[in-house]
């Protein structure tokens, strides 16, 4: 017996990255993990409003051929996205409901909380909205799910403190990472005493294929285990968890997790240690030392996303994917209203404020080089 009264084994089941033929859902595929998912005791499935497809075809895989009462099914709400309106905001859930067919939902997210997007929850009276159609019994549990800094993680939390459960980005890369804080945010919602769904717990894939050097040291401790099995056991070790989500893309992938988290009981000394050993040889590996604390962003006349764009090249070195990374700088940088790396003009007022002394306009010119 899980949190919040819920019969849920560690493992959800993530339907943000779901397989494709013929540039579409391939439902059929997603129909046999669903089976393969619910036959070895897992039951939680998380969508999106914003996952394009994925509500319409997890109705077709799951809501439309199994009882609703052998599953639970999560949806979020991304009032933040394209929503002048409360009302337009609002109309998502509906949007969502008619999509999943499901009736109700399980457990219902106010989507990706941090920065200037929680100004949308509030503005429209969000937390108090969800409250209602959780009295109404069209949401069992309501939550959120958050990307940003502890500090603000702990303002929401002690502002709502009404608010069942929180969604973190949670992995053994990020644990420490000064541009995640994934240790801190998790120890935030252990205070407030709010159970957590783990998401990100593979970081998008990236720890499926991690550094030569890590992957020396899981292999070695464990030959046929994959290195995407220690990230997820991680996360799944940890106190107060609901689930472990992971946004599973094919038969394989869904059949190599179902092997490690059925009867999946703890990591044993050996194996944390194993992991510690992993999160060192990570450290080991030469990045740009930017906390992000962003006092650079402060004094930049050209406006440049100088944190967000050290983020993306230290992924660039870490996991060697170019499209990751320039998908992390487009995000960091442009969706943050930044502007890139090659709008600098050297005039060096960030490495003035840099607490940790980086050369900044040095760095700047790699990324310029790397990723755009």
């Amino acid at each position: 017996m899980g949190y919040l009264g819920e019969e849920i084994k560690k493992l959800g089941f993530g339907l943000m990255r779901l397989p494709q033929k013929n540039d579409a859902i391939d439902v059929e595929q997603v129909k046999e993990m669903v089976d393969l998912f619910l036959q070895a005791g897992f039951t939680y499935f998380d969508t999106a409003w914003a996952y394009a497809g994925s509500e319409d075809a997890i109705r077709q895989a799951l809501v439309e051929r199994y009882p609703r009462e052998q599953y639970q099914l999560a949806t979020k709400n991304a009032a933040w996205i394209n929503c002048r309106t409360k009302e337009e905001a609002y109309a998502q859930f509906d949007v969502s409901l008619a999509r999943t067919g499901a009736g109700y939902f399980d457990f219902y997210l106010l989507h990706n909380l941090g920065e200037s997007r929680s100004r949308a929850f509030d503005e429209f009276d969000m937390w108090n909205w969800i409250q209602q159609k959780k009295l109404a019994g069209q949401i069992k549990h309501a939550g959120f799910s958050f990307h940003s800094t502890p500090e603000e993680l702990d303002a929401i939390l002690t502002a709502h403190p009404e608010m069942e459960f929180v969604q973190l980005q949670i992995n053994y890369a990020d644990w420490d990472n000064p541009a995640v804080q994934s240790g801190r945010c998790y120890e935030v919602a252990r205070k407030h005493g709010k159970p957590i769904i783990i998401m990100e717990p593979v970081k998008g894939g990236m720890l499926a294929t991690p550094p030569e050097s890590v992957q020396s040291v899981l292999k070695t401790a464990e030959p046929t285990s994959s290195t995407a099995s220690w990230a997820v056991r991680f996360a799944a070790d940890l106190d107060g968890i609901i689930t472990v989500l992971s946004g599973m893309s094919n038969i394989e992938q869904m059949k190599d997790n179902l092997s490690y988290m059925k009867d999946f009981t703890g990591l044993t000394t050996a194996q944390k240690e194993t992991i510690a050993k992993a999160q060192e040889e990570l450290k080991k590996i030469p990045l740009i030392p930017c906390t992000t604390c962003n006092y650079c962003a402060k004094v930049c006349p050209m406006q440049i996303g100088i944190s967000g764009s050290f983020t993306a090249m230290n992924y660039l070195t870490l996991y060697s994917e170019p499209a990751m990374a320039k998908n992390q700088a487009e995000w960091l940088v442009t969706k943050h209203g930044f502007k890139h790396a090659d709008h600098c003009i050297q005039c060096g007022k960030c490495e003035q404020v840099c607490p940790q002394h980086i050369a900044i306009r040095d760095n700047l010119m790699k990324v310029k080089e790397a990723l755009l």
